[in-house]
């Protein structure tokens, strides 16, 4: 690093907005807001989402309430488009959604994104270009008076290109990319030509998006920015002012929170701040920001960890474990002195009393949470400790959440003992825990079938022992797993749903075997794990399930003694 950084860097200059009004602002309200993980989220990962991802991502955001989703580029490549036909041709988008889709300034792209959206009920489009003087000077070779003409012509085209489609109701967006590094004076200019093109009215308001391309400066300064064009833009009341912050700085949540209380009313950003470089505005971060401040966010995060789950596998990137609010970590307290606080404060809390648990901002529960995990004595090191001995020692690879889990176990039994514990002692715990010595030698048979115009399907068939009989069950499903837990369901009375899924080998040659750990959904209030060990990979997935029922009904008191066995 230089030992004169400003040789070579130069401080982002502040605007010099004396009177501005947004530090005394309060938010009281939920923005409009914008996911973009089909989009700008998918843009940035290693390996972009399929169709099948891209679908589940799309059915997750509609479940939790946004009615804004920009769902892709179409003109960048063929599966961009093909996903947003798949949308429109099958009837996938709800009456109170509207997608939204990005093209850039330039003749053969807009032609290829409306005709991607033929047929679209309701449609968001977003233009943009580049407005920044380094774009203009080294990548563009444009002066000021061509950058506006660049917009205006395009902004042209979306007139006569929405014109053939009369049926769809449109609203344009557009963005001055780079609006973080670019002179306010000039990106007031730019906005205002675009405007004047669309004629927008206070019934049918176009989007004005000012997005954080790169985070220049401290979130102040961008607010300034915002405040200032909030109060200058030409026909202000015909447009919904946007912005889309990233996260260079780190600061992208509060650069978004301060753009709102400067007179932003919507808000662009992935779930979890996924995104290119740094990442984009984490919606999660602000929608449970403004619940902590008694601010309905009008979005469901109710069941975080199923959220988290679909955006691990439609991003294939894990969710850090200090991540805020959905990290396996943010709700345990490892501190002696932190974890007292905490309990004395759950035991002198009263139902109905405002929410005041020191080191919890938010009530784990009220995002799917248990407070097991907060209520535990645990240390770093401990859990640390115990998955190296049983990985080093029997070769049990256990996901972090199983870690956890058992670690309070191990907790239970080391407050007794008050000794340390061996590899020896934490298999036995293990094994006992998990049942995994437990008689689960399953006969079982797979059926694949196949339908016309649809996938496989597999019917599973299986003896079951339950409260002393043998009872014959069968299910189907898109899988083996499927099949087993609809019919495990159908059999115990238990609904069962797979939450994560995570299998490898043991040993190798004929010696080898496969371990399973399933993280399951029971009765829709009990989050485990459970475990199975088998030469067959599947076998060990279907033990698995049967061991996590077996636990999720030993916790229950109403039915401790039913134990269920699949011979």
């Amino acid at each position: 690093m230089l030992k004169q950084p400003q040789s070579k860097y130069r401080a982002f200059a502040p605007i010099g907005l004396k009177d501005r009004t947004w530090p005394d602002a309060v938010l009281t309200k939920a923005p409009i807001w914008l996911s973009t993980d089909l989009r700008d989220g998918n843009q940035a990962l290693v390996e972009p989402m399929d169709i099948a991802r891209k679908m589940r991502m799309f059915e997750t955001l509609v479940a939790i309430g946004f009615k804004e989703i920009e769902v892709g580029f179409p003109s960048a490549s063929q599966i961009e488009f093909d996903f947003v036909r798949k949308l429109i041709e099958e009837d996938r988008i709800p009456d109170d959604v509207t997608i939204q889709v990005l093209t850039q300034a330039r003749d053969h792209l807009i032609a290829r994104t409306f005709e991607a959206l033929q047929g679209a009920p309701r449609a968001i489009v977003h233009l943009y270009n580049a407005v920044a003087p380094v774009m203009r000077r080294v990548v563009l070779g444009m002066d000021e008076d061509q950058i506006v003409e660049l917009a205006s012509s395009h902004a042209r085209m979306f007139n006569e290109f929405a014109g053939r489609q009369p049926n769809t109701k449109w609203t344009f967006q557009y963005s001055p990319e780079m609006f973080s590094g670019t002179d306010v004076h000039f990106s007031k200019r730019v906005v205002d030509a675009v405007t004047e093109v669309w004629a927008p009215t206070p019934e049918r308001k176009c989007i004005v998006n000012l997005p954080t391309t790169v985070e220049h400066s401290t979130p102040n300064i961008f607010a300034d920015m915002i405040e200032w064009m909030h109060r200058n833009l030409a026909r202000r009341d015909s447009i919904v002012l946007c912005v889309h912050p990233h996260n260079d700085r780190g600061t992208g949540t509060a650069a978004g929170e301060l753009a709102l209380m400067a007179g932003a009313e919507r808000i662009e950003g992935c779930l979890f701040g996924n995104g290119e470089r740094t990442g984009n505005l984490d919606l999660v971060n602000v929608a449970l920001n403004l619940y902590t401040q008694g601010v309905s966010p009008e979005l469901d995060f109710s069941n975080i960890d199923e959220i988290r789950a679909t955006v691990e596998h439609c991003n294939q990137i894990p969710v850090h474990p200090r991540h805020p609010y959905v990290g396996d970590l943010v709700y345990t307290s490892f501190s002696g002195s932190h974890q007292d606080a905490i309990k004395k404060a759950f035991a002198a809390r009263k139902d109905g009393d405002i929410w005041e648990i020191p080191y919890l901002p938010i009530d784990p529960k009220d995002v799917g949470r248990s407070y097991e995990a907060v209520i535990r004595v645990n240390s770093q090191s401990g859990k640390g400790g115990m998955a190296y001995l049983l990985e080093s020692e029997y070769g049990i690879e256990m996901p972090r959440r199983l870690q956890m889990e058992f670690m309070q176990s191990v907790q239970r039994v080391m407050d007794v003992a008050g000794k340390e514990l061996t590899a020896a002692d934490l298999w036995q715990l293990f094994v006992r825990e998990y049942g995994i010595e437990t008689a689960q030698s399953l006969r079982h048979r797979l059926i694949e079938e196949k339908s016309e115009g649809a996938d496989a399907a597999v019917a599973i068939h299986a003896d079951v022992h339950w409260d002393g009989e043998v009872r014959a069950i069968e299910g189907r499903g898109n899988g083996p797993i499927d099949a087993f837990t609809q019919a495990l369901s159908q059999a115990t009375g238990h609904s069962v749903r797979v939450m994560d899924y995570h299998q490898h080998a043991i040993g190798a040659g004929a010696d080898a075997k496969s371990v399973a750990y399933l993280e399951l959904r029971v009765d829709g209030n009990q989050t485990l794990f459970g475990v199975g060990v088998d030469a067959n990979v599947v076998t060990a997935s279907l033990k698995a399930i049967v061991s996590g029922v077996q636990r999720a009904r030993a916790r229950d008191a109403h039915s401790a003694q039913s134990v269920v066995e699949v011979a």
